[in-house]
């Protein structure tokens, strides 16, 4: 949960930064698949460990919002909304949280042969 409250921090001081068009677009889809994978990972704290199927789903929703972004900082670095080193700190933060991710689903799947 630090890592991903330090890196919507951080993306909401760049997506500030967009052009005034495009904060409105891509940032405030940007902010929403941010919001949504914060929510999705408060949800994967209540849920029971002994539920792995649904931990599972919920841990791949996250894989899946955290993709999103990749593609959406893809965009905004190619028409040069941001510059690279906002993007290489970005892209950073989300190899991070995806490494936890990735380690978590390989976990819950390989314990979830029931």
């Amino acid at each position: 949960i630090p890592k991903v409250e330090l890196y919507i921090e951080y993306m909401l001081g760049v997506l500030i930064k967009l052009p005034r068009v495009e904060k409105f677009s891509i940032g405030t889809e940007y902010k929403s698949s941010m919001y949504n994978m914060l929510s999705n990972i408060m949800l994967l704290s209540k849920v029971s460990k002994d539920r792995k199927k649904e931990i599972l789903d919920i841990l791949n929703n996250i894989d899946a919002l955290l993709n999103t972004q990749r593609i959406y900082l893809r965009i905004m670095k190619k028409n040069r909304w941001i510059d690279e080193k906002k993007f290489k700190v970005a892209i950073e933060m989300i190899y991070e949280i995806g490494k936890i991710l990735g380690g978590l689903i390989k976990y819950y799947a390989k314990n979830n042969k029931e």
